[in-house]
């Protein structure tokens, strides 16, 4: 696997920055360079779509906890990094914050996601609850985090 190469953190916009409503794109125009990674992006979008999340404001999608970026500077660079993201790439997402993007090919997975990963000795709430404070790890649920989650049936 190649090495990866910055997905723009360098450009991020505070955490703290103003809630602005999300809605993802409609149609079949894309913002991205491939429908692979417009379907990523658009399932991202529209979990926090203000008739989807239970607290869009938070990036909460439900359950009180469930995150689907760590916060709203991670949230617009794994955005930057979808429309970016080439049909050989591979965006890699690491507790709703996107940690690097790998050269692959078009067969591969556009994105992987890893959430709410401890091990071992630290693998307690004590702990994660610790490094959620310090903006480290976020709880994505079972679908908010992957970005799945289709609202409320």
């Amino acid at each position: 696997m190649s090495k990866p190469h910055t997905t723009g953190e360098q450009k991020l916009i505070s955490p703290n920055q103003e809630y602005h409503p999300v809605r993802a794109p409609r149609g079949t125009s894309l913002t991205c360079k491939g429908w692979q990674q417009e379907a990523a992006l658009r399932m991202l979008m529209n979990n926090l779509d203000e008739e989807v999340a239970e607290r869009p404001q938070d990036l909460i999608i439900y359950g009180g906890t469930g995150k689907a970026a760590r916060n709203w500077a991670c949230f617009r660079a794994i955005v930057e990094a979808l429309k970016a993201l080439e049909n050989d790439e591979t965006l890699l997402v690491q507790s709703g914050k996107p940690v690097g993007v790998f050269k692959t090919h078009e067969w591969a997975p556009r994105v992987l996601i890893a959430n709410s990963n401890l091990v071992g000795h630290w693998s307690t709430w004590e702990k994660f609850r610790e490094l959620e404070r310090l903006g480290l790890i976020m709880y994505g649920q079972m679908t908010a985090g992957s970005w799945i989650y289709i609202g409320t049936q």
